[in-house]
């Protein structure tokens, strides 16, 4: 990103938060947990955040962090699991979302549905119709507690695209692309421009073909940071 592009994203960060704290006072309402943003997802938002005294982890959300705080008011959370899929994200969703009410909601979600077909197809799987539905129930959940919600495309499976876990997400992508158009989300095209980096043939993104290396997190990082100019931070 560059200096005058950063320059102007804080700022726009800062009329958010001075925005939303005199929606407060106006409100009348005293919230010290205000500015909490949440990132929930499976391994590649996890990233090891229970090794990480701040809980944050070592991947995207670290990233975000650093690149958006600079000082602000900001409560970032990481409630990423290794190994989840959607229907997971539900048995948890209550603990893990809506009992921290946070004010804003990234997902990240997908790869371990496409990726336990593969692996593990005896298990019992979450396919497309499951998915939408599943995540339907979430979102509309959601609702109650006001959060802005950013929807994160899944990744990749494997850095080919031609491979046959990139082409099992592609009914998931359109499905969280649509998800994101009912719900008035925030869509992060993370598989688009995965994509496109794999094939352009720069540096490797990933450390097994899904667990990303310090340069997919920062695409990652970027991806997320870029949609979200002009829609969560105005």
């Amino acid at each position: 990103m560059k200096n005058s592009q950063k320059h102007g994203f804080f700022q726009s960060i800062a009329s958010f938060l001075k925005s939303g704290r005199s929606k407060q006072r106006e409100a009348g309402i005293e919230n010290k947990n205000k500015n909490k943003w949440l990132y929930i997802g499976d391994s590649i938002t996890d990233s090891g955040r229970k090794r990480d005294p701040e809980g944050l982890g070592f991947g995207y959300v670290r990233m975000v962090r650093d690149e958006v705080m600079k000082g602000r008011e900001i409560q970032f959370v990481n409630k990423g699991v290794s190994g989840n899929r959607i229907s997971d994200l539900e048995d948890r969703w209550q603990e893990d979302v809506m009992a921290i009410d946070p004010d804003v909601l990234s997902i990240s979600i997908g790869i371990n549905d496409v990726w336990r077909q593969l692996s593990h197809p005896e298990m019992t799987q979450v396919y497309p119709e499951d998915f939408h539905s599943i995540y339907e129930r979430l979102l509309d959940a959601t609702k109650s507690i006001n959060a802005k919600v950013v929807l994160m495309e899944p990744t990749i499976i494997e850095e080919d695209l031609n491979s046959k876990g990139n082409q099992m997400l592609i009914p998931y992508v359109e499905i969280v692309r649509s998800l994101a158009k009912k719900y008035d989300a925030v869509l992060v095209p993370t598989h688009a421009v995965f994509l496109n980096a794999v094939g352009d043939g720069g540096a490797t993104l990933t450390t097994d073909g899904v667990h990303m290396t310090e340069a997919g997190n920062r695409l990652m990082a970027d991806t997320w940071l870029n949609a979200c100019k002009g829609k969560l931070l105005r």
